[in-house]
């Protein structure tokens, strides 16, 4: 025990001599910054007199305070001045404004935890494991504040303006998440790549599970935003509804069915036994390098499991087209749209949250966690690979086996070129 006891010792941020060294250097560094606005502020009244003195000066220093940071607590001291000509000329730091109680980041790194899975009861003593035991305030209802600015955010983000950019590429998906006890929430997803191979979370809404009508107001609300065109390519999995709305909105787009939903269907329906060995005939199929010889691999895995196993065979072949039709667009990219991963392995950690508390507070609340994890996740999204390719895409420019189809007149130099030589 006492073992332990000096292990956490050392790992206490307060016992650290290096973080104190921080700490102390942020203090210096913040009162230095405090004092250059004070002689700003000074500077800009210096000629304002009364009865031949200067009439705003400095007097002293406010109460004593300490503010929540990610060193943990740190004691600041604002200097405060006195206006002898009665106009109300009073020094306020932008850097330590009078109600600050906590940075920016410490505003974002509360909720957050509460995302990770930590109630707002407990929020308290993590922190202080974290930063020292001098973290107060903490309460459930300044938790609850904190996460009350996502809902704002959220409702601005749903009415901003996409009228800037052309989307090229769409992935969507139903994600289903449990709101209170047997009450689950469906959240529609859209996320969209532009010409410039940003991708860009579009839409985050809650729907009645994933029927037609709930992606037509889904993608009515694109268009109402300002989304234009049709893209050029649809990732989804194999939800009907959101295909019979495609169809109605975004006839001319062509249409890609998932791998990761489609394998994982097939495999439910076939003994575990056999799973493995049929996980890696589809994988032979979506990992061919030219769609001959994806329909190869086709046609082996059909002949080869269909007497045994035909409920999954035709799970596979009806589907056959729509799961490879990335092969009419370029190589580089086939990566990012032969499934929606971009959105599932996002939404793994709104699973873990829903699955640790049971419950997920109301249907606004689940709404404005799964949007403020996807925005966090997006500042790291990279841009796709060979994304110069995509204004080829947008222009029409026809692709075969992922390589720029050329036209007849290129042909036919090349082969005059090489009958030539």
């Amino acid at each position: 025990m006492a073992q332990n006891d000096k292990v956490v010792e050392l790992n206490n941020p307060v016992k650290d001599p290096l973080n104190a060294l921080l700490k102390q250097g942020a203090r210096d560094l913040l009162a230095k910054a405090v004092q250059a606005e004070l002689t700003a502020f000074l500077d800009e009244y210096a000629s304002l007199e009364v009865n031949g003195k200067q009439a705003v000066v400095r007097n002293g220093y406010l109460p004593e305070r300490t503010i929540q940071t990610g060193l943990g607590q740190l004691e600041i001291k604002v200097p405060k001045t006195r206006d002898r000509s009665g106009k109300g000329y009073h020094f306020t730091s932008a850097l330590l404004p009078p109600y600050l109680k906590r940075t920016k980041s410490m505003e974002e790194f509360i909720p957050w935890l509460y995302l990770k899975g930590i109630s707002t009861g407990d929020m308290e003593p993590v922190l202080a494991a974290l930063l020292g035991n001098g973290v107060k305030g903490l309460s459930p209802s300044v938790v609850s504040s904190l996460k009350q600015q996502w809902e704002t955010d959220y409702t601005l983000w749903r009415k901003r303006d996409l009228s800037s950019r052309r989307y090229v590429y769409v992935w969507v998906d139903g994600i289903y998440c449990n709101v209170r006890m047997d009450d689950k929430l469906c959240l529609l997803v859209v996320i969209g790549s532009d010409e410039t191979g940003r991708k860009e979370i579009l839409a985050v809404v809650d729907g009645y599970r994933e029927s037609e009508a709930s992606w037509l107001e889904v993608i009515e609300q694109l268009e109402h935003q300002g989304f234009q065109g049709q893209p050029k390519l649809l990732v989804a999995d194999g939800a009907l509804g959101f295909w019979k709305a495609a169809a109605k909105r975004w006839p001319e787009s062509a249409q890609q069915r998932c791998w990761v939903h489609k394998t994982a269907n097939i495999l439910n329906k076939v003994p575990k036994a056999i799973q493995p060995k049929m996980k890696e005939a589809l994988y032979d199929i979506w990992q061919a390098d030219t769609r001959d010889a994806a329909y190869k691999a086709f046609d082996s895995t059909i002949k080869r499991f269909n007497a045994k196993y035909p409920g999954a065979m035709q799970s596979l072949v009806k589907d056959k087209d729509s799961l490879l039709a990335f092969y009419d667009f370029p190589a580089m990219h086939w990566q990012h749209i032969r499934t929606t991963n971009p959105i599932e392995s996002v939404f793994a950690t709104v699973r873990l949250r829903t699955n640790k508390t049971k419950n997920c507070g109301s249907r606004q609340t689940t709404l404005a966690m799964a949007f403020k994890l996807l925005t966090t996740a997006e500042k790291k999204w990279r841009r796709l690979r060979g994304y110069k390719l995509l204004a080829d895409v947008v222009k029409g420019k026809k692709f075969k086996d992922g390589e720029p189809v050329k036209s007849d007149q290129q042909e036919e130099i090349v082969s005059v070129s090489i009958h030539q030589i």
